[in-house]
């Protein structure tokens, strides 16, 4: 039996970092980071909620929202709080002047304990899923990650995966399509759900230059309370 999902809200939102102009919130593996079909409140609203009540500010609360994660995953997401900070942090993911560092829990090791992978992906919309090429196809996209094994545990192998493409779904399809799939990922080819509807997948670490202070931030989230995740830290 699944456990409901823990969302996030303007009373438990895990605010991870935050100035005048940026604000860093650890996402919960409910939390749906923009509004989409299901009409679920998206976490941006959450967001915006929070701003007004801390600093009591009436009427409407800006902010821009930079990335995305996917909803079962957990982890790092900046939102701007200011419309001179939107553009420049959209530049520097654009530039790919932000580095991002993702665990992965998989069950599978993979034949090598560090690699970098290199596919060709392709998103169909109808069923929500990227399928993964070893060479280039029509409409595909390259989808490049390096990733290291950082931890062995009793049934599963932590991973730490750093991006140097943003495709859709892509750490998910890329492991899966070596034979690890991530723990809870139903879709891409673990054989059971997690109990709360998560993937063990998250958003660990985030290094970029602030885009108004250029200050360097080094910002980690703290994993998801669960034994599994606990033994990664031991």
């Amino acid at each position: 039996m699944q456990k409901s999902k823990i969302i996030s809200t303007k009373d438990n939102l895990q605010v991870i970092y935050e100035d005048n102009h940026i604000i860093v919130v650890n996402k919960r593996a409910g939390d749906i980071v923009q509004g989409d079909k299901t009409g679920d409140k998206p976490l941006s609203d959450v967001v915006k909620e929070y701003i007004a009540e801390k600093y009591n500010k009436p009427g409407n609360v800006y902010l821009g929202t930079v990335h995305r994660l996917d909803r079962p995953t957990t982890g790092l997401v900046i939102f701007a709080k200011t419309s001179k900070a939107l553009p420049r942090l959209n530049k520097l993911f654009v530039s790919k002047d932000i580095s991002k560092t993702y665990w992965a829990l998989v069950k599978n090791q993979p034949k090598k304990e560090a690699d970098s992978l290199t596919h060709w992906l392709i998103k169909n919309p109808k069923n929500n899923k990227s399928r993964a090429h070893i060479n280039e196809v029509p409409d595909s996209k390259k989808a490049i990650l390096h990733y290291k094994t950082i931890k062995a545990l009793d049934n599963y192998f932590l991973l730490e995966v750093n991006l140097e493409t943003g495709r859709h779904h892509q750490i998910r399809v890329q492991l899966s399509s070596i034979g690890s799939p991530i723990k809870g990922d139903l879709k891409y080819g673990f054989d059971r759900s997690n109990k709360d509807a998560s993937i063990s997948l998250h958003a660990r670490n985030i290094k970029f230059i602030h885009p108004v202070s250029n200050v360097e931030l080094n910002i980690t989230a703290p994993l998801p309370k669960d034994p599994i995740w606990d033994a990664c830290l031991k």
